[in-house]
């Protein structure tokens, strides 16, 4: 409130303040980023509807991407549209990549929905890792994921394409990261996957640069 006031009082906000008028970034996109942050923070989430889930991806990772955005130089309207669903993407790849690091933590961000469908009673959320569906579920979210990396990518090819470089680079990454958490399958979540650096730069000046 103090940044948009134009009166900050921190380090941190007078650092952002010269940063936020100049891209024109939003108060609501940094209000959206502190709700997500709170509901990992303050809630039990453990399958949350789908309609919460989308909700969640849109402030943790969603708000990122208008935010960054508009530091890219991406000034149109059609550009959220990229923001909305690379961030929905990129947030559902995290979730199916993090499964096991958030049961021992005891979240579950699998969508209720999906589990009710697969007959999977339990909340628990190592139960649920265990459940002989896990391979159905996490192919139907990673079927939405995939459904999102289009759409950001048909979103971009409206836009001006200098600004939606990094936006593409981040797109092709994650969705390599998907690809090969699709391959190794769902029955293995012990086993890491990884992209090495190499791999990670050719696809950045691949999608970024050329």
């Amino acid at each position: 409130d103090r940044i948009f006031d134009g009166r900050p009082q921190t380090l941190t906000g007078r650092a952002l303040l010269p940063i936020v008028r100049e891209y024109g970034l939003e108060r609501a996109d940094f209000l959206s980023l502190i709700d997500g942050m709170e509901m990992d923070a303050i809630e039990d989430i453990r399958a949350p509807s789908m309609g919460r889930l989308e909700l969640y991806c849109d402030r943790v990772a969603g708000a990122v991407g208008r935010l960054s955005i508009r530091v890219f130089g991406a000034t149109e309207p059609r550009a959220k549209a990229v923001a909305r669903h690379l961030g929905q993407a990129l947030q559902l790849t995290n979730i199916l990549r993090d499964l096991k690091e958030d049961a021992e933590h005891g979240r579950l961000y699998l969508p209720s929905e999906l589990l009710v469908a697969n007959n999977v009673k339990t909340r628990e959320p190592l139960e649920v890792l265990r459940h002989p569906a896990l391979p159905a579920i996490c192919a139907e979210l990673a079927s939405r994921a995939r459904q999102h990396y289009r759409a950001a990518a048909e979103a971009m090819r409206r836009c001006a394409r200098g600004p939606m470089r990094p936006a593409r680079a981040m797109g092709a990454i994650y969705r390599a990261y998907l690809g090969r958490l699709e391959r190794r399958g769902w029955a293995r979540l012990d086993q890491p996957v990884r992209l090495g650096k190499l791999r990670k730069l050719w696809i950045a000046l691949r999608y970024g640069l050329f």
